[in-house]
C-alpha cells in the first residue's frame, strides 16, 4: 500500500516536490504546541496581572528597566509587530525582511505606566487570539517560507511563531512566576 502524498511545488524555483502526508502531519505538530502553550499563557498572564496589585505592576526596578506594566506594553507592541510579520510574510516577496522595532521608545511613547490595567489587558489577549488564528490557518508550505534576519541570517515563519511564543514567555516569567 502507498503512503499518501501532497504535491507542494516551491515558488523560488517551481520545483515540485511530493511530501508523505504523515511528515506533514509532523511537521505540524509543533505548532499545535506552540499554539496550546499560547493559549495556556494567555490564561496564566491574566490571571496573574490580576493578583497584583498596582503597586507591584507599577514598580521600577531602575529608571532605566520596565515595571511590570511596562513590559506588558512591550508584549503588546511585540505582539503587534509580530501579527503583522506573520500576515505579511503570505503575500510579501521572499525571504521576507523582519523590520525591527525601538522598544524602549515605543513602550515610552505609549505611555504604558500610565495607561489602564484592564485595557492594556484587553489588547494584549486579543491580539494574541488574533495571532493564534493566524498560526492555525499556517500549513508546511507556509510555515517553510523563508525569513531574512538582520544581514544574513535566514530562518522560517515556523521558527518566527516559536520565537515569539518563546520571548513571551521570557518576559511573562519577569512579570511573575509560572503556575504550578
Amino acid at each position: 500500500m502507498q503512503a499518501l502524498e501532497i504535491m507542494i511545488t516551491y515558488e523560488k524555483t517551481d520545483k515540485k516536490y511530493f511530501i508523505p502526508l504523515n511528515l506533514i502531519e509532523c511537521k505540524c505538530k509543533p505548532m499545535k504546541d506552540t499554539i496550546n502553550k499560547l493559549k495556556n499563557m494567555l490564561t496564566h498572564t491574566r490571571q496573574l496581572l490580576n493578583q497584583l496589585s498596582l503597586t507591584e505592576l507599577e514598580h521600577k526596578p531602575s529608571p532605566d528597566k520596565w515595571s511590570k506594566k511596562e513590559i506588558l506594553g512591550h508584549l503588546i507592541d511585540s505582539a503587534i509587530s509580530n501579527l503583522q510579520r506573520f500576515t505579511e510574510i503570505q503575500f510579501e516577496p521572499k525571504p521576507y525582511k523582519v523590520r525591527r522595532y525601538n522598544q524602549d521608545a515605543l513602550v515610552q511613547a505609549n505611555d504604558y505606566q500610565h495607561a489602564d490595567l484592564a485595557r492594556l489587558l484587553e489588547l494584549w489577549l486579543a491580539l494574541n487570539r488574533r495571532i493564534v488564528a493566524v498560526i492555525k490557518l499556517q500549513n508546511p508550505e507556509t510555515l517553510g517560507y523563508e525569513v531574512k534576519i538582520g544581514k544574513k541570517e535566514i530562518t522560517t515563519l515556523a521558527w518566527l511563531i516559536n520565537d515569539y511564543a518563546d520571548h513571551l514567555e521570557h518576559h511573562i516569567r519577569q512579570i511573575g512566576p509560572e503556575k504550578k
